[in-house]
């Protein structure tokens, strides 16, 4: 991570860069409108005592605080103590918790410096992050397109250079989807493998936090601070995290195979995405890798089955919230989420969930097992990880399966639980596209060596620095 090498060296303090962060915030942001929340003096003050730590203690401040200086932003459905966390919602707009999340307990005890809360599709339900109840976000590369949805600010606010990283999370694309429509690298980890103690739950069977950085090492550096397992989520797994930034310079795609499933490239994807992909597989391959042609499930069936199972999960997580407890009634509620709830309820309700519950759970289990046989085979997959390139904002509203449509090649990888990460391959049309590549279950080190290695040998990752406001 270039931050901490500069603050390692004395090229800046802590305070500086995060003045330098929040400047870029106040001169960016109102047009791209990727905050929802600035901690300002907060930020300063702890960036003030990450400069006193460094000054007293050298190079071994980072022994423990491996993050120490490092401004970032948050998705604003992550929990934090005393700062307000909205999920982007009316329901929840005056929420202030009196607990923190695994997640922002592990990056501020690692000497990260939060500069505030990013905009998102409210409670998470969106591709585009136009269905956040406050405003929408712009994407930095045309102000006219969407950064993507639901983790839209939080990519929108790393591109635009307004934090060093930040945090996101993924259901089915949430992180990957913004990532790669704002020219980002947008990792999600195993599922189990990030602990989602205090995020606001969207389907508590695939959310996944993940972060949003401007490159595969920095993504490795933060996950090693995040991952493992947590007392307060039980789904969190015990599995050993590997270290996963000394395995990066280690790591060689001699040997490796890659599969290429053919659904994934059958579907209607724009020219410019498909040719970029495609060359960025050749890249692959010039670089040690075998490529080899496969297939998976048709992605159309993921749609259909991630929409039951994550509509029921939402009806019964967003049961919770009242306006005794939250201070708002249940009419603050968006036009999305209503429609979610009661879609959710329907399926699960007497006579129906048979029918519709049951059944996916069990296609569920088809689609598990496809992906078990790919891995028996290859080490990873790739793909686009969107079929396009950012879309022009409005254009969500014109389809009711909006997101389900823009996540088609995620919902998959989602649904099974294993981990994926987009990364940029080129523009198209003088917008990002984004590659996936996907592993099976606590293989994170696989996808982020094999990012790091195409990130040196490409620089794609660099792009957004060509970004003019």
């Amino acid at each position: 991570m270039e931050t901490i090498k500069g603050l390692q060296a004395g090229d800046f303090s802590a305070e500086e860069i995060t003045k330098d962060c929040l400047s870029e915030i106040e001169e960016k942001d109102a047009k791209i409108k990727a905050f929802v929340t600035v901690t300002g003096e907060l930020a300063i003050a702890e960036a003030k005592k990450a400069d006193v730590l460094i000054k007293n203690k050298g190079a071994k401040a980072w022994a423990h605080r491996p993050l120490l200086g490092v401004p970032f932003a948050c998705k604003d459905n992550f929990s934090t103590k005393d700062i307000t966390t909205t999920a982007s919602s009316n329901v929840l707009k005056n929420y202030i918790p009196p607990f923190e999340s695994t997640v922002t307990t592990r990056l501020r005890g690692a000497g990260a410096i939060l500069l505030g809360k990013t905009n998102m599709d409210a409670f998470a339900h969106g591709s585009s992050t136009e269905t956040s109840d406050f405003f929408n976000t712009a994407n930095p590369w045309d102000l006219k397109r969407s950064p993507g949805g639901s983790s839209g600010g939080s990519a929108a606010a790393v591109a635009a250079n307004m934090c060093v990283f930040a945090m996101g999370s993924e259901t089915a694309g949430s992180v990957r989807g913004p990532a790669s429509w704002c020219g980002v690298t947008g990792l999600k980890p195993t599922y189990g493998r990030v602990s989602r103690y205090g995020v606001v739950a969207m389907a508590s069977s695939t959310d996944s936090p993940g972060p949003l950085t401007k490159s595969a090492a920095d993504a490795a550096k933060v996950l090693q601070v995040i991952a493992g397992q947590d007392d307060n989520d039980a789904t969190t797994s015990s599995s050993k995290v590997e270290k996963y930034l000394d395995l990066l310079e280690k790591y060689s795609l001699k040997g490796k195979k890659i599969g290429r499933p053919k659904s994934y490239f059958e579907i209607d994807l724009e020219p410019g995405v498909k040719k970029l992909v495609d060359e960025s597989l050749k890249t692959l391959a010039g670089l040690g890798a075998t490529i080899v042609d496969m297939d998976l499930i048709d992605p159309k069936y993921s749609i259909a089955v991630y929409t039951i199972l994550q509509r029921s999960e939402v009806s019964s997580n967003l049961a919770r919230l009242d306006g005794i407890r939250y201070g708002n009634p249940r009419t603050e509620f968006g036009f999305e989420a209503k429609k979610r709830m009661m879609l959710g309820a329907y399926t699960l309700s007497s006579g129906y969930y048979d029918a519709y519950y049951a059944k996916a759970q069990k296609v569920r289990t088809l689609l598990i097992e496809d992906l078990k046989k790919a891995f028996s085979e290859v080490d990873m997959i790739a793909g686009p990880t969107m079929p396009c390139v950012a879309m022009k904002l409005g254009e969500s509203e014109k389809s009711p399966m909006f997101g389900e449509l823009m996540d088609v090649l995620n919902e998959q990888s989602s649904i099974a639980g294993i981990c994926g990460i987009s990364l940029p391959c080129g523009l198209a049309e003088g917008l990002p596209v984004g590659m996936m590549l996907m592993a099976d279950m606590f293989r994170e080190e696989e996808i982020l060596g094999a990012s790091h290695v195409f990130q040196k040998e490409t620089g794609y990752h660099k792009d957004i620095y060509s970004i003019k406001f």
